[in-house]
């Protein structure tokens, strides 16, 4: 099976549980199981190929130019950590379908269980450091959705919240890192960078690399000082606790660390950073898990102490260190999966798992105790069990090792560490198996289910089997593994228990009897711990995210006022800032082109423009006559389009100032018609300066590019040297749009599209609750004209619709090679529909449009998208159009290109935008329209009213009532009518049988 379908697995059947809980919770336990076991078996059937010392690989380009290419690959390492997902996934799959409670949405957490698992094989089996990266991001995200599961409790939402924010920002740290590393190296696959040790070492950005990269990999694993997210993250289920601290989310750190072992480690730097972390953290997090009464929570700091014995191992950069991490990541998911398990089945059954209330659970459950004992002995390093022989491993590495030339701190350090790690390990059995029987617990203790304790029995015998038979059972993972980490080439020493009285023997007794002496003595210690004052990291954290959080709103509040003018000084002061700067420390070469003659119409237009741009300034106050000097010179920037040979945008100008201009005069008919003065004279002078200083800094670099040539080809010209070539059209304006850049457009359709949306949303809003009162007891400060519909203006309108209509399928249909396209074409037919509205009203026009803008906004967006995925066929990029002659009988030919369905989308979406804004902001004016004729009061009255019914209510939909409910009422009234005519034809008869009226 290829490496991308098991990574692609657990995705698949991530929704199948949450689906499937409705038949039972085996059958999401079931399905969950299935997908999780593909993915195992698949992954297995590659087993052979990479013991063999070979590579499975999947290689898919994606967008190659930046270096993203979805590459999978199995190599030992790889294999070695997602065996440990998938196979202890299993297991967590089958004891949670037991511990979770018939009140928990079990399909939810099967669903999250399979989201985690997906991303954690990603992370292993990801050939390209981008593809990488986004699998790391997608276990923070899944591992808090995993993490917060009981919503209920405070824990599980703070722990949730924390291991978020610490993951998420060493995994920013890492980006920044990984992509450093994949510059250095020129290229972003994996294989690929591991093969540039030399290269990436000798860089001067090796040290900015490293601790980046390191800073994603602390994070992740828990290494000091960022150790404190992790046994908060306790507060999840013992199933997610089970798989976080054994198999998956904590080691993600090490699996980065061991893949970027053959390139990072052997440097001074590697070794004094990592090395000792890790041992600072085994030390640290082993003494406080000796005085945590709660289970689990000595658990969590054990996983801290063993994840830094194994950081370590790496930092040591020697290939028996490697060789040691390798096999006590195998170890310590065995054993630490079935504590976690163990303790999960003690606070399930016993209603606690509080150290200090429970006791003597050996004979009360006697095969959680087996097990519990088993998973503690090795995980204390005691003889015949796994745990036992990599921190052999680990203890002889570190007596033979230096630290500023001194050779005896590390060996005591490590002993130390070993001696805390077996007291808590002893006290784990001791304090919660042995003494007096439990006395006052929630529950009464007894074994649970077949479904519960299977799987901690698997792993517990696993640990035995490993430390009886390391090379049968483990070996050749071991030896895989190793070889993938170290490079290739390493044969590792046979795996034995025995090597005969070393340094390493000795320290391990050491510890084993000092760690049984400080349980001994462990209660006057435990004193002398609650009474000692020390640092509390989730206080330290809670006060961090607080000030951050007082910091982030300061700035906040301080830039996003929500002036738009503040925002355009500081957009304005920034932009002729740089400019100047780049003037300033750049070259402008002689002026190499003569100044084009300027004739009388074009002095005319300039003063012309000059004066309405000035006269804006001076009134703008008045919102009237400032949209109408906007108009001016809108009008003015079409001429100086014709003139200078533009006439596609001189067509797309004057079409937008129509549309602009209507659209303000609705908006501007719920202002007041004059603007308040609030700027201070010294706020209006800084204003005017900055203004004429942006306007000169524009006018000069425009005269500046105008009056040269340039040394190199310019876009313009390629665009006017291919525009027929490639894209088959004559008109380059419109080849740019529907095809050079027809992403761009799509994009702005799509967003032309929301903005007209969010109107409709905005009015729907206003015309419901308070604001529709308001707008009902509004009275506009214009006095109204007498005749709302003049007659001329009615009848013109309704002559021109057809013309119009003919008008804008001729320029949409010449767009492609003469001045027009899709993008005027729908301001044409716009403008000949606001024309309906302004001369008939707008109950009588939106009465009689047969199809809804929203419907139209969308066929625009989605035509467009589907002409564009049409090149995906051709084996062309998205939005690659094509084109062709054709010959009919009867016909000249003509040509074809497939940008025209492009364009009827630019056309559809532009005419449902437009006219959705319109509507809205239409249908504020008629709501306030309601109010002249009477108040709020009077629009009651009205409603009364059969014919008043039309224009009162509100609809849910997505035109107000008008526009359906008066064909239904025309029908009632033909129907009331056709009823009268029936009962005067029945009058009329009666009187000719009876002679006359009675």
């Amino acid at each position: 099976m290829s490496p991308a379908l098991i990574a692609a697995l657990p995705f698949l059947g991530a929704a199948m549980p949450s689906i499937l809980i409705r038949t039972g919770r085996t059958n999401a336990a079931a399905v969950s199981a299935l997908f999780t076991g593909l993915a195992l078996l698949g992954l297995l059937l590659n087993l052979p190929t990479v013991m063999a010392g070979g590579v499975v690989e999947t290689k898919i380009d994606w967008l190659p130019w930046l270096g993203l290419n979805v590459n999978f690959w199995i190599d030992g390492l790889g294999m070695l950590f997602a065996t440990l997902i998938l196979g202890i996934g299993l297991l967590i799959i089958l004891y949670a379908r037991f511990y979770l409670s018939n009140k928990d949405p079990v399909g939810q957490f099967y669903t999250y269980l399979l989201l985690f698992q997906g991303a954690m094989v990603g992370i292993v089996l990801s050939d390209n450091i981008l593809l990488l990266l986004i699998f790391w991001e997608l276990t923070s995200l899944s591992s808090f959705l995993l993490i917060g599961y009981w919503k209920h409790l405070p824990a599980g939402r703070q722990g949730a919240r924390m291991a978020l924010t610490v993951t998420g920002l060493g995994g920013l740290s890492m980006i920044a890192g990984m992509l450093i590393l994949g510059n250095i190296a020129g290229s972003y696959d994996i294989s690929e960078i591991l093969q540039h040790k030399d290269a990436i070492q000798a860089s001067p950005y090796y040290i900015p690399a490293l601790l980046l990269i390191l800073g994603g990999a602390f994070t992740k694993s828990a290494q000091f000082p960022f150790h404190f997210w992790l046994p908060h993250a306790m507060a999840a289920p013992t199933p997610v606790s089970a798989y976080l601290h054994s198999a998956t989310m904590v080691k993600a750190g090490l699996f980065l660390m061991a893949r970027m072992w053959p390139v990072l480690s052997g440097t001074p730097e590697w070794f004094y950073i990592v090395a000792s972390v890790g041992l600072i953290t085994m030390l640290i997090a082993a003494k406080i898990a000796i005085f945590k009464h709660d289970m689990k929570a000595l658990l969590a700091f054990s996983t801290v102490s063993h994840l830094g014995l194994i950081t370590f191992m790496l930092g040591l950069g020697t290939e028996a260190g490697a060789l040691a991490a390798v096999f006590h990541i195998i170890n310590h998911a065995t054993f630490k999966a079935a504590l976690f398990m163990s303790a999960g089945i003690v606070d399930h059954e016993a209603g606690t798992r509080d150290l200090t209330r429970i006791s003597g659970l050996r004979k009360l459950m006697p095969i959680t105790f087996v097990i519990a004992t088993i998973a503690a002995l090795s995980m204390a390093g005691i003889p015949f069990f796994n745990g036992f022989l990599s921190k052999e491993m680990m203890l002889e590495a570190a007596a033979h090792t230096k630290w500023l030339d001194n050779s005896w701190l590390i060996p005591v350090l490590a002993t130390i560490a070993a001696l805390f790690s077996a007291t808590y390990a002893f006290r784990f059995i001791s304090h919660g198996f042995f003494g007096p029987p439990p006395q006052d617990l929630p529950k009464t203790p007894h074994d649970p289910p077949f479904g519960m304790w299977i799987s901690p029995a698997f792993l517990a015998f696993l640990v035995i089997a490993i430390g009886l038979f390391p090379m049968a059972v483990a070996g050749g993972y071991v030896q895989m593994a190793t070889n993938a980490v170290v490079g290739g080439g390493y044969h590792m020493h046979e795996l034995k228990i025995w090597h005969g009285v070393t340094p390493a023997l000795i320290m391990s007794a050491i510890a084993v009897t000092g760690g049984i002496a400080l349980l001994a003595a462990h209660r006057p210690f435990q004193r002398l711990w609650d009474a000692t004052p020390r640092p509390e990291a989730k206080v330290m954290f809670d006060w961090v995210v607080a000030k951050v959080q007082s910091l982030a709103a300061w700035i906040a509040q301080g830039l996003h006022t929500g002036a738009m003018a503040r925002y355009l000084m500081l957009f304005t002061i920034t932009a002729v800032g740089v400019g100047l700067y780049a003037f300033m420390s750049g070259t402008l070469g002689p002026q190499t082109r003569a100044l084009t003659p300027v004739n009388g119409a074009a002095v005319t237009s300039w003063l012309l423009l000059l004066t309405a741009t000035m006269c804006i300034v001076a009134f703008h106050h008045n919102r009237i006559l400032a949209l109408v000097l906007i108009g001016i010179v809108g009008l003015t920037v079409s001429i100086s389009f014709i003139f200078l040979s533009a006439p596609d945008l001189a067509l797309t100008q004057i079409s937008v100032e129509i549309v602009t201009t209507v659209l303000m005069l609705l908006a501007l008919n719920f202002l007041p018609k004059i603007t308040s003065i609030e700027s201070s004279r010294m706020k209006i002078g800084f204003d005017v300066g900055l203004s004429v200083a942006a306007g000169v800094a524009v006018s000069g670099l425009i005269y500046a590019l105008l009056t040269r040539d340039f040394a190199f080809p310019t876009m313009s010209g390629y665009m006017l040297d291919n525009s027929y070539n490639l894209a088959g059209g004559d008109n380059v304006v419109n080849v740019i749009l529907v095809d050079f850049r027809g992403y761009d457009t799509f994009g702005e359709i799509t967003v032309l599209g929301i903005a007209a949306l969010v109107i409709f949303a905005l009015t729907e809003a206003l015309l419901q609750g308070a604001s529709s009162r308001k707008l009902i007891a509004w009275r506009p400060d214009v006095p109204r004209g007498g005749d709302k519909h003049p007659l001329m203006l009615l009848i013109v309108t309704r002559v021109m619709m057809p013309i119009a209509l003919v008008v804008g399928l001729y320029i949409f249909l010449r767009g492609h090679n003469a001045p027009g396209g899709g993008f005027i074409a729908g301001l044409v037919v716009a403008i000949a529909l606001v024309t309906q509205y302004m001369a008939s009203g707008f109950a009588w026009t939106q009465a009689r449009q047969k199809v809804y803008y929203h419907v139209l906004i969308a066929s625009g967006v989605l035509v467009a998208g589907i002409t564009g995925a049409g090149a995906f066929f051709n084996d062309m990029p998205f939005l690659t159009s094509d084109f062709g002659y054709v010959k009919l009988p009867g016909l000249d030919k003509f040509e074809l290109a497939t940008a025209a369905g492009f364009d009827l989308g630019v056309f559809l979406g532009v005419v449902g935008s437009v006219m959705l804004a319109l509507g809205g902001l239409s249908r504020l004016a008629r709501r306030a329209a309601m109010g002249e004729e009477g108040g709020e009061e009077g629009a009651h009255i009205a409603a009364e009213k059969p014919e008043a019914r039309v224009l009162a209510p509100l609809s849910a939909g997505p035109y107000p009532p008008e526009a359906k409910v008066p064909r239904r009422w025309w029908k009632t009234a033909r129907a009331a009518r056709e009823a009268t005519q029936n009962e005067r034809d029945t009058v009329h008869e009666n009187k000719k049988t009876n002679g006359g009226d009675h």
